[in-house]
C-alpha cells in the first residue's frame, strides 16, 4: 500500500553528507521531515536527486541554473559552509528560492590552523624533522646544529587581508605573540580607511602575509608576480582562505627565487588538485607545507557548523529566517 503520508512529508536532501567528518552529529528538524542523505553527489545525478526537494543541503556540490529549474518544489538551498558561490544566487532569485549560510563556526580552528603553518615555517620544524631522520644530528657532533634559520614571532610584521571575522581573530592572536599587526587596504587604492594600511605598503612592511578574504572578482589573483616583487623582507605567505587567491604558477617561481621565505596553503585552486596542479610541484621544498583544507574542521567547529545548519533550517521553517545570502 502507497503510503501517502511520506509522500505529503517535507522532503530534505542533503547532497555531500561525506563532507562532514563522521563524528559529527545532525540533530532532528523540529517538524515531521523526510531526510535524504548522500555522502556526496556526482554532476551527473544532482537534478534527479533534488527533483522533488522542498530543502537541499550542499557543501560544495554546485546548484547552478538547471538543476534549480529541475526542482519545482524547491524552496530553500542551506549551505554547510560559509562560502556561497557553489549556488547560482541569480537563479534563485528569479525562483524565489532562499539561500541561507554558516556563520562565526571557524573563529577559533581557521586561526589556529593559521598559526600552526606560521609557527612550521617560521621555526622551520619540517626541514628538521626531515635532517633528524637523514642522520643528521648524528653527523654534527654536538648538541645541537643551525642549518636552518629559526625565527621568534615577537617582534615580527603580521599583515592580514580581510578584517572579518576570521581575520580578526588571526590578528588577535598574532598581537598575543608580540606581533606588530597590520590590516591591508583594498588593491588599487592609494589610501586607505581608518583602521588599514594601503596594500601595497602592507606587502613592503610585512614579515608574514596571511588571507582571509573571500574569493571575488575583486580578489581573484590578489597576490601574483607584481605584488611578490614587491615583498621587500621576503615573507612567509599563508593561505587558508580561497585557492584562487593566490596566482600559483607565480607562487612557484617567488618560492624557488627566494622572493620569499616559505609558504602555507590549505586551498587550492581545484580541490583535490590533479596530478599536474602547481601546488603539487613545490611539495619538494622545506619551506612549502599544502594541508587539504582541512582548517576549518576541528571537531569542536563542525559540530558547530552542524548546529547551526539544521538551525538555519528550523528558522526558515518557522517563518523567521536567519542566515539569508538573499
Amino acid at each position: 500500500m502507497k503510503d501517502t503520508n511520506k509522500a505529503a512529508l517535507l522532503r530534505v536532501v542533503f547532497l555531500d553528507r561525506g563532507t562532514l567528518g563522521p563524528a559529527v552529529r545532525l540533530r532532528q528538524l523540529a517538524v515531521p521531515h523526510e531526510f535524504i542523505s548522500f555522502d556526496a553527489t556526482p554532476a551527473t545525478l544532482i537534478k534527479a536527486r533534488i527533483a522533488d526537494a522542498d530543502i537541499v543541503i550542499t557543501n560544495k556540490t554546485p546548484l547552478r541554473e538547471a538543476a534549480i529549474a529541475a526542482a519545482p518544489k524547491l524552496r530553500l538551498i542551506a549551505v554547510a559552509a560559509t562560502g556561497t558561490d557553489v549556488v547560482d544566487l541569480a537563479a534563485c532569485r528569479a525562483r524565489n528560492v532562499a539561500v541561507c549560510n554558516i556563520r562565526g563556526y571557524a573563529v577559533n580552528t581557521v586561526p589556529e590552523h593559521t598559526f600552526a603553518l606560521i609557527l612550521a615555517l617560521r621555526r622551520n620544524l619540517l626541514a628538521y624533522r626531515a635532517s633528524v631522520a637523514a642522520g643528521r644530528w648524528q653527523e654534527s657532533g654536538q648538541f645541537c646544529y643551525f642549518d636552518f634559520p629559526v625565527r621568534d614571532l615577537a617582534g615580527a610584521t603580521l599583515g592580514v587581508f580581510g578584517g572579518g571575522a576570521l581575520g580578526s581573530a588571526v590578528a588577535k592572536l598574532g598581537q598575543a605573540f608580540g606581533m606588530e599587526v597590520i590590516f591591508a587596504g583594498r588593491k588599487g587604492d592609494e589610501t586607505a580607511r581608518e583602521g588599514y594600511v594601503p596594500f601595497d605598503e602592507v606587502l613592503r612592511r610585512s614579515d608574514i602575509l596571511t588571507l582571509h578574504c573571500p574569493l571575488t572578482p575583486a580578489t581573484r589573483n590578489l597576490i601574483g608576480a607584481p605584488e611578490f616583487a614587491r615583498m621587500a623582507r621576503r615573507p612567509l605567505l599563508i593561505n587558508t582562505g580561497r585557492g584562487g587567491l593566490v596566482d600559483e604558477l607565480a607562487l612557484g617561481e617567488a618560492l624557488r627565487a627566494g622572493q620569499i621565505s616559505g609558504a602555507g596553503f590549505d586551498v587550492a585552486s581545484a580541490e583535490p588538485p590533479p596530478p599536474d596542479h602547481p601546488l603539487l610541484a613545490l611539495l619538494d621544498l622545506p619551506n612549502f607545507i599544502l594541508t587539504p583544507h582541512v582548517a576549518w574542521a576541528s571537531e569542536e567547529a563542525m559540530q558547530v557548523l552542524a548546529d547551526q545548519l539544521i538551525a538555519n533550517i528550523d528558522a526558515f521553517l518557522a517563518d523567521a529566517p536567519r542566515n539569508l545570502v538573499q
